[in-house]
């Protein structure tokens, strides 16, 4: 592993380099914050994708692609004499050491729930007006709702039992099932995005990140039927002119291949 010494240098380099491309790259030249923004999404995604595959070599590079991001954002900043990467790192360090007390105060804190309802407190504090205002208005729906739910139970909001979160999804199927008898289609999806809701709730107070299982779902879902297509294609076989019957056959071999 690199040395603090090391570190600092190549973080230095990487700096250079962002000048030097800034001034001489024509592609580089044309970057906007906005252009660069809908790439930094994408280069976050595959950083997650790497981080649920537990590929530590992909993570390294795909930290890599976030940092450039990074300072490339701060590169221009600094060329609209708003801010340059000095001023991002001490801002988060403030930041830090301020909603820290435990560490940098006289705060004293039992576990993690002090930490976080501290952490919210402290945000109140500084002149937010509501807890939900660090909630990004464009993050994915499901992503969205657990930072929601986690922010509020910070300041006290939130189910004491993951039995009485277990309950309240039950009360909602049972409402979505009604709605589902009755017909309404607008009842129908505001009933449905209640249970997602619940079940996201209770996937915390369970200790499962809803994002990643889903995630994991969809991946082992996609190797599954891969699968099955590159089985049936061995045979000469088209999906489509398949019986349900007999693709579930090579469905059920791929569970045992990926087992």
């Amino acid at each position: 592993m690199n040395s603090r010494k090391e570190q600092l240098a190549a973080f230095s380099r990487l700096l250079d380099i962002m000048d030097e491309l800034r001034e001489k790259c024509p592609w580089d030249k044309k970057q906007t914050l906005e252009s660069l923004r809908h790439l930094t999404i994408e280069e976050t995604y595959e950083l997650a994708d790497a981080i649920l595959e537990n590929d530590l070599q992909e993570v390294k590079k795909e930290l890599g692609d976030v940092l450039l991001h990074i300072v490339f954002y701060a590169k221009i900043g600094s060329e609209k004499n708003a801010f340059d990467i000095g001023d991002v790192a001490n801002s988060i360090s403030d930041k830090l050491i301020h909603r820290h007390p435990h560490i940098y105060g006289d705060v004293v804190v039992e576990n993690e729930e002090d930490v976080k309802r501290n952490w919210e407190q402290l945000k109140l504090k500084e002149g937010k007006s509501s807890v939900l205002e660090g909630v990004p208005k464009n993050l994915p729906a499901i992503v969205k709702a657990s930072r929601i739910q986690e922010k509020v139970s910070g300041v006290g909001f939130d189910w004491e039992k993951p039995e009485q979160v277990w309950e309240k999804v039950q009360e909602e199927l049972t409402e979505l099932n009604e709605e589902i008898k009755e017909g309404n289609k607008e009842n129908t999806e505001k009933e449905f995005g209640d249970v997602l809701f619940s079940m996201i709730n209770y996937a915390r107070f369970i200790g499962v990140n809803p994002e990643n299982a889903l995630e994991k779902t969809n991946k082992k879902f996609i190797n599954r039927f891969q699968y099955l297509e590159k089985e049936a294609k061995k045979e000469g076989k088209e999906l489509s002119d398949m019986s349900l019957t007999e693709m579930d056959i090579y469905w059920e071999k791929s569970k045992e291949f990926f087992k």
